[in-house]
């Protein structure tokens, strides 16, 4: 079974920055047929997608998101990244990396987590 290993997560204040990274490892999640994504929870809600990855290398990301947040990968180093910019209090949460075989609905590989947390 594949591990996912999120860093990067931290304090920030409102219109800061945060790079977040997963390292994927134990098989390839850079083959064409794995799509990884991120997701998170904030203390008291339910589990919200982010931003992942679609069959054709296609994006995908929540509208709350948009415009501030990027979605990338360098599947020669087995890796996730999420560029999060001009973050706001709301970004607070818990963020977890997630894999999955592309065009299947069941995310099959979780992360521990990395917390940001953005005030005000």
């Amino acid at each position: 079974q594949g591990q996912l290993v999120e860093s990067g997560g931290g304090s920030v204040q409102a219109g800061g920055s945060l790079r977040l990274s997963c390292a994927a490892s134990g098989y390839t999640y850079s083959s064409s047929s794995y799509c990884k994504g991120w997701f998170r929870q904030a203390p008291g809600k339910g589990r919200e997608q982010v931003a992942r990855y679609l069959s054709g290398g296609r994006t995908d990301y929540a509208d709350s998101v948009k415009g501030r947040f990027t979605i990338s990968q360098d599947n020669a180093k087995n890796m996730l990244y999420l560029q999060m910019n001009s973050l706001k209090p709301e970004d607070t949460a818990m963020y977890y990396c997630a894999a999955r075989r592309c065009g299947y609905p069941n995310w099959e590989t979780w992360g521990q987590g990395t917390q940001v947390t953005v005030s005000s």
